[in-house]
């Protein structure tokens, strides 16, 4: 993908960050009624169905298409409807046992798991090669808080589809995290297991520093001191090394071609400015060019604002 950027452009949340034809989805979606009646359906046949064809040969695009999908449908008859009336569409029943997900899991329960299972079981019978459907099952693994062995088995399949997908690499980072079924050194672990083997410019290349991330972020949430001196995370050689890594190569023209290549680089800047390295952030937020990814900037505020702040801070544009 191309960074093109020589004048600040306003910051803007972006779901689709630079899939064009995704946001032009997202935008016609915005106006549909969330209905499930036999018009709607038709509009998501006609207008999600074309989209995820054209990416079909393309499983980084896909994967992201159908995650942006499924978050911003969470709470819309449609994708289910569509799957009703298409039960032999792979993509319906991805769609709507995703889009599923995302409700149990901004809910904090899930209402029909067996469904969303089920759901997966058939989309990957249907289409053998896709690794979307074991992605979701990953996803859904986690929320029900299932077994490492288990969850592993589902994270293998992903990758047996799609070695380097981004979105079983960052699920399987968060399940073996504290916060749910792991622990640090389990994420140390991890992470030293795939860094040798994962090409520099993989689509899941920011699995190591979403790691520090996290790990950032965990510090801050206690408070007091500890939140205080969070900085000093950045010094540590682990933290320091991850992030040398990345301000590297990362904003370099042409070195990311992966569909949330922009989403990592919003990774890197945050990451650049917490530990204040505002020089090496300057070329990252030009190369981001005013495109905010959710995730992390959200932790501190809204994402825009935070985003905007960080970017003045580093002198980018000024």
């Amino acid at each position: 993908m191309a960074f093109l950027s020589s004048r600040r452009r306003l910051a803007c949340l972006s779901l689709e960050l630079d899939d064009a034809a995704l946001g032009r989805l997202l935008k016609s979606l915005q106006s549909t009624p969330n209905t499930g009646a036999i018009g709607t359906t038709d509009l998501y046949m006609a207008q999600i169905s074309r989209l995820l064809n054209q990416s079909r040969a393309d499983w980084d695009r896909r994967t992201h298409q159908l995650s942006v999908l499924a978050y911003r449908l969470s709470e819309s008859h449609g994708p289910r409807a569509w799957a009703t009336r298409e039960p032999r569409n792979a993509s319906a029943l991805v769609l709507s046992a995703w889009a599923q997900l995302e409700r149990g899991r901004s809910r904090g329960y899930l209402e029909d798991a067996a469904g969303i299972a089920d759901s997966c079981r058939r989309a990957a019978e249907l289409a053998p090669e896709d690794p979307t459907p074991w992605v979701v099952m990953l996803g859904l693994s986690r929320l029900e808080r299932r077994s490492q062995p288990e969850v592993f088995g589902l994270w293998n399949e992903a990758l047996a589809r799609d070695r380097w997908n981004r979105e079983a690499y960052l699920s399987m980072l968060r399940y073996l995290g504290p916060e749910e079924m792991g622990s640090r050194s389990q994420v140390l672990d991890f992470v030293d297991a795939i860094r040798a083997r994962i090409p520099r410019n993989a689509p899941c290349a920011a699995t190591e520093l979403t790691a520090q991330v996290l790990q950032y972020h965990s510090i801050l949430i206690r408070g007091g001191v500890e939140a205080l001196m969070a900085r000093n995370h950045w010094f540590h050689a682990s933290a320091a090394q991850a992030l040398d890594r990345a301000a590297h190569a990362w904003a370099q023209p042409g070195f990311f071609h992966h569909a949330a290549a922009l989403a990592d680089l919003n990774l890197l800047a945050y990451a650049l400015m917490a530990a204040e390295r505002r020089r090496e952030a300057r070329p990252v937020f030009e190369a981001i060019n005013g495109t905010v990814a959710v995730w992390p900037w959200s932790v501190g505020g809204d994402p825009v604002s935070e985003f905007e702040k960080a970017r003045s801070r580093s002198g980018t544009g000024v």
